[in-house]
């Protein structure tokens, strides 16, 4: 397999995708209405899609290269973290908790890094996965923040609830989810360092 080829495969294609989405979704919140913020979660939703996507095309397909490697947590990061600072000036998540959220990623890419310099690999844990998971559920309900009518226009409360409603519980469990992981990796970087 020539470089080119290796690293133009259709998974690191989609991983790239999902960085390309990020301005889209930083303009598109920029002039924030009900409809650029519909347009906004449509754009998330596929790129948290192609998360999965590709992570399954590489593995199912043999392909998993050192890029790849590289950029689909790159690519989860910049895609909820541009998302994310978008929603505090629209008044949609509270700034704290993004930071805690940023401090984390911070904190883990320096544990591993210092890991890897040492040839050392802290494995990933499900529970790194489940925190992305609920992330980006939450960022959809968070984009899509309004009411939505779900039968054709007919007013009916119990019918339409608030899709912000739905995304800051789901939000508040991911940050639970994102503490917890952050903590895991701590703890597995300490025990291996101290010993």
């Amino acid at each position: 397999m020539t470089r080119t080829r290796e690293l133009l495969n259709l998974p690191n294609i989609l991983t790239l995708s999902r960085i390309v989405a990020v301005p889209a979704v930083v303009l598109l919140l920029l002039f924030e209405s009900r409809e650029n913020c519909f347009w906004a979660a449509v754009v998330f939703t596929a790129a948290s899609v192609t998360d999965w996507l590709d992570g399954y095309l590489a593995r199912r397909w043999g392909i998993v290269t050192i890029l790849g490697k590289f950029l689909d947590p790159l690519a989860d990061k910049l895609i909820v973290m541009a998302a994310l600072i978008m929603l505090i000036p629209l008044d949609r998540v509270p700034a704290w908790a993004v930071f805690v959220i940023l401090a984390r990623e911070l904190i883990v890419s320096g544990i591993r890094s210092i890991a890897s310099s040492e040839g050392i690999v802290i494995a990933a844990s499900n529970l790194g996965k489940y925190k992305t998971i609920f992330q980006m559920i939450a960022i959809v309900g968070l984009l899509l923040h309004y009411r939505y009518y779900w039968f054709f226009g007919v007013e009916a409360n119990f019918l339409y609830p608030s899709m912000h409603n739905a995304g800051i519980f789901i939000f508040y469990i991911s940050l639970v989810l994102t503490i917890w992981s952050g903590l895991d990796y701590f703890f597995k970087f300490f025990r291996i360092f101290v010993r």
